[in-house]
């Protein structure tokens, strides 16, 4: 793919060299000569230093060929801007935009971009590590409205069944594994000690879950 990566901070530069390093042409965007300092030491793609809004800047990082853009800046409004651009003027078929400040995102959603909020994100992981070490998050959609989690089955609910582990609760079974085969269980399907269950929920649906 021929990727272009606007802002090259810590975020930008970890992002470029990760997809240079999966065999990606990748071309950095940013007005700081120095930020390129960040990438990593083995990164070959194209640097670009210069207004990210200028057209001109633009072509010479090859947006009209592009097939993605990230633009991962610290300022949400210039994410928004660039992504909007790169959307509607040049049809780039995948746009990705960073949410810095949760408080900008729903300009970023009037928008219709396709939004990564590191700070909403990454404070809704230790949460869940402080709080919720019994049930893992193991995938996560959005930016965290909706995760699919692991549950082991403890030795206290063996022999009962998975509705009375999941009742009423906005939550869908994704599947169950036990001894290493995993299935699509029914709802009274009866559960075993370390039976491992995956299920997507909402964060106030793992939250009562907890409690249960």
């Amino acid at each position: 793919m021929n990727v272009v990566v606007i802002g090259c901070g810590r975020f930008g530069a970890e992002l470029a060299s990760r997809l240079y390093q999966k065999g990606h042409q990748i071309s950095v965007v940013d007005q700081t000569a120095t930020a390129f300092d960040n990438l990593d030491p083995d990164f070959r793609g194209r640097v670009i230093e210069g207004d990210v809004l200028s057209q001109d800047m633009l072509h010479r990082a090859g947006i009209e060929h592009a097939d993605g853009v990230a633009a991962v800046t610290s300022s949400d409004t210039l994410n928004a801007v660039v992504g909007h651009i790169a959307r509607s003027i040049y049809h780039v078929p995948s746009v990705i935009v960073r949410n810095y400040d949760p408080a900008w995102r729903p300009m970023h959603e009037t928008f219709g971009l396709q939004i990564v909020s590191s700070t909403s994100w990454g404070a809704q992981r230790v949460e869940d590590m402080l709080f919720r070490p019994d049930i893992r998050p193991v995938f996560s959609a959005g930016n965290g409205e909706i995760e699919v989690y692991e549950f082991v089955v403890p030795e206290r609910w063996n022999g009962r069944q998975l509705n009375e582990l999941l009742p009423d609760l906005p939550c869908g079974v994704v599947a169950l594994t036990r001894a290493g085969r995993a299935f699509l269980p029914d709802c009274d399907v009866t559960l075993q000690t370390d039976d491992v269950v995956h299920f997507s929920t909402t964060l106030e649906g793992v939250q009562a879950l907890h409690r249960l």
